[in-house]
């Protein structure tokens, strides 16, 4: 198998879910490490869209008993994404869609509760183009922002229809205003719980005071348009202020949002959100965020690095681009002592396992349930905080459902890894090299080794049969990938 620099192993695990035996075929490593990091951030979005590819020979599969319907059936939806996790040539872009759906952590089930399963998977995960109204779902725009400017995102989540409604934004009126989002923004999104005051909050939800949503047309059908509108009769027009500054210090008031006519009154959000998106505090926070989504979690940030990428974030009018590209290029980043320091979320473990160990005859709807048993449902987080990240994990149903996962996978896939494991037959210690080739995995322990000999060779000599390539090969992929160390990227 072919085998690329550990550093640039390493980008890809961390950038994107690993790389396939053809992606590394594919991928010329004499480019040089910051070439590939550039083209991993700079990308044509017309050559990105794999959908197309969804149900072709050649490519993971997807299972439905009825027509594929992604924009109206979660299901399907989930697949869809798992499929382009897969499959795209712009992996960092569904990396960072992942990594911001945790971030604006908003789930399908209380817009299903609300609008109905279709009208909640198109609000949640539709594809425009697909959509009888053009109507974008929430993951779509992540997808489409994740790598601008985070101002511009913040505008974007505040407007959006699923966070809308997942926030109670659409109840948010002057006689009484609807203190989730304007909360939820300053604790979550940005600057973090130490930084501002409970009268903080009040005020900024009257800031947000008649930020709704529009409805045209007859909900749970999976037609109707939801949009955001601004509605001016439902703004508090009154000052508000904070304890934290909004204005450059120059102003008159730089705590206080002025009055304002109710045609207006839509800036005050738009200040806030500026405020907020530029405050130094949520610069460190989302260094800090960087750090433990791409970096490690096995240390706590660095200050340097926090610095550094703080820095960086203000310097570039909150680019995330530039962001991520100092990340990846940051001597923390590089750092060999950082590899496999990062738990895999449940998606990563499955998208890179699929990518490594192989995917023909094998469909994505079969990763849903050993996923939710993981403990991640696309487009589910348990609450606003999103899913707790890390050693918890871990749990002992967590581990198990990943060792499953390996195992059925692995069954699967059993013809596949025989025939590739044939130049690897004349010993069981070369039947192990094919299958740490196949999987990216850190150095073994002696006491590893030793386990997959003993289990190579029980059952009778090793002759290196096509019989007991059959038996072997999936066997020793399973224990790898279902191991310890493989739970890290």
């Amino acid at each position: 198998m072919a085998q690329l620099a550990p550093e640039v192993e390493h980008l890809y695990r961390r950038a994107g879910f690993g790389l396939s035996a053809a992606d590394r075929q594919q991928l010329d490593d004499g480019q040089g490490y910051r070439n590939l990091v550039d083209g991993l951030l700079v990308f044509d979005p017309s050559a990105t869209d794999v959908d197309g590819l969804i149900g072709t020979p050649g490519h993971v599969g997807i299972t439905t008993s009825g027509p594929f319907s992604p924009n109206v059936n979660i299901a399907h939806a989930r697949q869809r994404w798992l499929f382009r996790m897969v499959h795209s040539p712009a992996p960092l872009q569904e990396k960072m869609a992942l990594v911001w759906h945790q971030h604006f952590a908003t789930a399908y089930s209380k817009i299903n509760g609300t609008y109905g399963g279709a009208d909640g998977t198109r609000l949640m995960a539709g594809k425009a183009s697909e959509d009888p109204v053009g109507q974008q779902g929430q993951i779509e725009t992540l997808r489409g922002l994740g790598l601008g400017r985070f101002e511009d995102l913040l505008i974007a989540m505040a407007r959006d229809p699923a966070m809308l409604i997942w926030l109670d934004g659409r109840t948010n009126v002057k006689a009484v205003p609807q203190e989730n989002f304007g909360r939820e923004l300053m604790e979550l999104f940005t600057f973090g719980v130490d930084h501002y005051v409970e009268t903080d909050v009040y005020a900024a939800a009257r800031a947000f005071t008649g930020w709704n949503l529009r409805i045209v047309g007859t909900t749970g059908l999976g037609t109707a348009a939801y949009s955001f509108t601004y509605n001016a009769s439902q703004h508090d027009v009154a000052s508000k202020d904070f304890s934290f500054p909004l204005y450059s210090r120059g102003t008159s008031n730089a705590y206080r949002i002025p009055a304002r006519s109710g045609a207006a009154g839509v800036q005050d959000g738009l200040d806030l959100i500026h405020a907020l998106a530029f405050h130094p505090e949520t610069a460190r926070r989302l260094a800090g965020r960087f750090w433990t989504w791409f970096v490690s979690e096995t240390e706590a940030p660095h200050d340097r690095f926090v610095q550094s990428i703080a820095k960086v974030y203000l310097d570039n009018g909150t680019s995330i681009r530039a962001v991520m590209r100092a990340v990846l290029t940051s001597p923390e980043f590089q750092d060999a002592r950082q590899y496999y320091q990062r738990y895999a979320w449940p998606a990563e473990f499955v998208v890179r396992s699929l990518k490594e160990v192989g995917y023909l005859g094998f469909s994505v709807n079969d990763a849903l349930t050993p996923m939710l048993n993981m403990g991640q449902q696309l487009l589910e987080p348990p609450d606003v905080n999103g899913w707790e990240l890390g050693p918890p994990w871990f749990s002992t149903g967590g581990m198990l459902a990943r060792m499953n996962f390996a195992s059925q996978l692995a069954t699967n896939q059993r013809g596949a890894l025989r025939d590739a494991a044939r130049p690897f037959n004349s010993a069981p210690e070369q039947l192990i090299e094919f299958a740490i080739g196949k999987l990216s995995l850190p150095p073994l322990d002696t006491d590893v080794s030793n386990t997959l000999l003993t289990y190579i060779r029980a059952g009778g000599a090793w002759t290196g049969s096509d019989t007991q390539l059959l038996a072997k090969s999936p066997g020793v992929i399973h224990l790898l990938a279902g191991s310890g160390e493989y739970q890290f990227v």
